[in-house]
C-alpha cells in the first residue's frame, strides 16, 4: 500500500505508511544544494535527538528509524486534542491541562523547548487498562494478573483524580493520567531544541497559552491556570512564569 500524505507543511512532508508515521523534510530549491543537505540532515537528527530524550520523560511517538533527512516513528491511533478537548466536561479538561503542565514542566526541567506548544501537537488516546474500575484485574499476554487499585492508589497524589506516569515492573505498563481512561502524547519536535534559558521556556509557554486562547477561548483561562498548577513542579517556575509576563507585555510574540 502506498503510504499516505496526512500532512505537508513547509519544512516537511507527513506520510501515514500502516502502523508508521514517515516525517520527510523537504529539499528547498531556494539554499545553495550543499547548506540544504546540511540542515535537513541536522534538524532530523536534532529532533529524533528530541524525541528520544524526551520519551524517558514524557510519552512520545517512539522512533523506529532514522535516516538521512527522514525519521520513522510509530503511528499514536488518537484525536487531536485541539479537537476534541472542548468536548469534555470542564472537570476533565483541567485535569487534562493540570496534566500538559507537568508534562511541560518535565520537559523544562531537562532544558527540553518544544519550540511549538500547542495542543494541535498533543494526541489524546483513549487508555483501556486505565479505563478499568479500581479494584478489576487485567488479563495481560504473560497471563499474570494485575490489581489495579493497589498500584493506582499507591502512586496517586490523594483527592487528585488522576494518577501521574509510572511503570509497573516487570511488565512495565505505562500509564497515563486516569482521566476517565486518558493518556496525551505531544508529537512534531521539528521546532525544538535544547536550552537553558528563561526566556525560551516562557515563549514556549506563552505559545500554549495563546493557542488555548485562540482555540479553546470559552474556558481558556481557567484551563491556563490549571496548567499553571500542574507547571508549578518546574524548578525553575517563579522566574519562568514572571518572564511569562514579560514577554506577553512585549507583545513581540503576538500575532
Amino acid at each position: 500500500m502506498k503510504p499516505n500524505i496526512i500532512q505537508q507543511g513547509a519544512e516537511a512532508i507527513i506520510y501515514k505508511d500502516n502502523n508508521k508515521i514517515i516525517k520527510d523534510r523537504i529539499k528547498k530549491s531556494y539554499r545553495i544544494p550543499e547548506i540544504d543537505e546540511k540542515l535537513r540532515k541536522s534538524r532530523t537528527k536534532s529532533e529524533a535527538k528530541l524525541l528520544e530524550k524526551a520519551s524517558k520523560i514524557i510519552s512520545v511517538p517512539k522512533i523506529l528509524k532514522t535516516e538521512k533527512f527522514k525519521i520513522e516513528m510509530e503511528f499514536i491511533n488518537g484525536k487531536k486534542l485541539s479537537e476534541h478537548l472542548d468536548k469534555f466536561p470542564l472537570v476533565k479538561q483541567k485535569q487534562i491541562l493540570n496534566q500538559i503542565g507537568q508534562y511541560v514542566a518535565g520537559l523544562h526541567n531537562a532544558d527540553i523547548i518544544h519550540g511549538d506548544l500547542t495542543t494541535s501537537n498533543m494526541i489524546l488516546v483513549e487508555d483501556k487498562l486505565v479505563n478499568k474500575k479500581r479494584g478489576d484485574k487485567i488479563n495481560l499476554k504473560n497471563k499474570d494478573l494485575i490489581l489495579i487499585n493497589k498500584k493506582i492508589s499507591e502512586q496517586s497524589e490523594p483527592n487528585s483524580g488522576w494518577a501521574s506516569n509510572f511503570t509497573m515492573s516487570p511488565q512495565k505498563l505505562e500509564w497515563g493520567c486516569e482521566l476517565g481512561g486518558v493518556k496525551i502524547f505531544f508529537i512534531d519536535f521539528g521546532l525544538g531544541y535544547i536550552s537553558k534559558k528563561i526566556e525560551d521556556k516562557a515563549v514556549d509557554i506563552h505559545l500554549l497559552k495563546q493557542a488555548l486562547e485562540a482555540k479553546h477561548f470559552k474556558n481558556w483561562e481557567v484551563l491556563f491556570k490549571e496548567f499553571e498548577k500542574g507547571y508549578s513542579k518546574s524548578k525553575d517556575y517563579k522566574d519562568i512564569i514572571k518572564r511569562l509576563k514579560k514577554v506577553e507585555a512585549r507583545g513581540r510574540y503576538k500575532h
